[in-house]
């Protein structure tokens, strides 16, 4: 049987309230067990060489790496009818392919293929192309992945891949309850792209079916928003009940919809792999003058860099606790640039309760709420003046380049 390798740490926090997989982190026995039992009922056969490369993993990244591979298991199964494992072994939207930018002639070239376009997406604002691409009935993602670029070797083909919310809201409890010390408003507009949000926005649009529709991990990252003075913000629901919602052609789509109505500063509070058409989204936006701020996950400091945080001129964070202490499970980017408050806070749900929230999903709306304040200014020669550098002297690997928005606790 043909194995296809799957990077052991894939970066994936769940979300159980858009996707419904209730997370269970086993012990360390128990997780070797379920994870080599998933992967031999898994309907990829990547998951088996996962599993080999998790055991010569470090014992630190061990664990990890293998409940990793179960919650990617146990999602996929449960949503076989909509999802599939891609060549790199990350979920993505079963039976379709993404090509950027195509080739003019690609419907040409793909007769007597088995390969049909469904789609083309033009993203003006981001000066980006993008066709949809159906699979041959009874090939899984990964092989089609193989063979249409084997027939356009010159195209860039990926993955519709899932990005996943890098935090829990309401579950635990507030240590030390703090009272938020408020900063100026902010009169700058700041997009989100996340799930649907409850509360005061400015503007809202779904980019998945049933979208828009409020739910607790975006609701709590605009209320942090507010906390930390931002007045108009810009929602973009890339799941609203879609089994594939946050998926890589939704999340372009959000891009293109914020930069096009005037917002430089975007928060997106999700993970995921190093999707090229992600990559060119993020890059469309930049080249408009958009700050782009993201976290760098929870999985762990053995993860593998987490996406969109990683791509060059993001705003990666990560996230402290209520002493100021960097948060354990904190994943980590291809750099870092700022920390913020992200445990011993609390944060609104869809239905307006202060929920306690934990993840560097809630570092991240603090430190666009300073960069939205910093707007038509150096953004970055701004914040590097506000940030307090804690640890190591100067920049570092557990704060990057100093702490923001350190009073912004709810």
């Amino acid at each position: 049987m043909h194995k296809h390798l799957i990077p052991a740490g894939a970066v994936l926090t769940l979300m159980t309230t858009q996707l419904g997989a209730q997370i269970i982190v086993p012990g360390f026995g128990e997780a070797v067990d379920s994870a080599t039992r998933l992967a031999r009922q898994a309907v990829d056969p990547a998951l088996d060489t996962a599993f080999d490369t998790a055991t010569n993993l470090p014992d630190r990244a061990v664990e990890g790496a293998r409940d990793r591979i179960e919650r990617l298991a146990r999602l996929v199964r449960k949503q076989r009818e909509h999802l599939d494992f891609d060549r790199e072994g990350q979920p993505a939207r079963k039976g379709m392919l993404l090509i950027s930018d195509p080739p003019a002639d690609v419907v040409q070239r793909l007769e007597g293929t088995g390969f049909h376009v469904i789609g083309r997406e033009l993203l003006a604002d981001l000066d980006l192309s993008v066709l949809q691409v159906a699979i041959p009935d009874g090939m899984t993602l990964s092989g089609a992945q193989d063979a249409l670029r084997q027939r356009l070797p010159e195209a860039d083909v990926a993955a519709d891949n899932l990005l996943f919310a890098s935090g829990t809201a309401g579950r635990g409890k507030v240590a030390k309850p703090s009272q938020a010390v408020l900063p100026a408003p902010i009169n700058a507009p700041v997009g989100v792209i996340d799930g649907g949000a409850g509360g005061a926005v400015e503007q809202q649009r779904g980019f998945a079916s049933g979208a828009p529709v409020p739910g607790t991990h975006g609701s709590a990252v605009v209320s942090l928003l507010h906390v930390a003075g931002v007045r108009r913000v810009f929602v973009a629901d890339v799941y609203g009940s879609d089994p594939a919602g946050g998926n890589t052609l939704a999340i372009a789509r959000a891009f293109d919809w914020l930069v096009g109505r005037g917002v430089r500063v975007i928060n997106i509070s999700l993970v995921g792999p190093a999707n090229p058409v992600l990559a060119r989204a993020v890059a469309g936006a930049q080249r408009r003058g958009t700050i782009i701020v993201a976290p760098v996950g929870n999985d762990g400091p053995a993860a593998p860099p987490a996406y969109p945080a990683s791509f060059p001129g993001v705003l990666a964070i990560t996230g402290v606790d209520g002493r100021n202490r960097p948060l354990i499970e904190a994943g980590r980017a291809g750099h870092l640039d700022y920390a913020a408050p992200a445990a011993d806070i609390t944060a609104s749900n869809a239905r307006g309760q202060r929920v306690p929230v934990r993840g560097t999903s809630f570092a991240s709306p603090l430190v666009a709420a300073r960069a939205a304040a910093a707007s038509g200014r150096n953004v970055r020669e701004m914040l590097d003046r506000e940030a307090v550098d804690l640890g190591p002297r100067g920049p570092d690997a557990s704060y990057g380049r100093g702490l923001l928005c350190g009073t912004c606790r709810g």
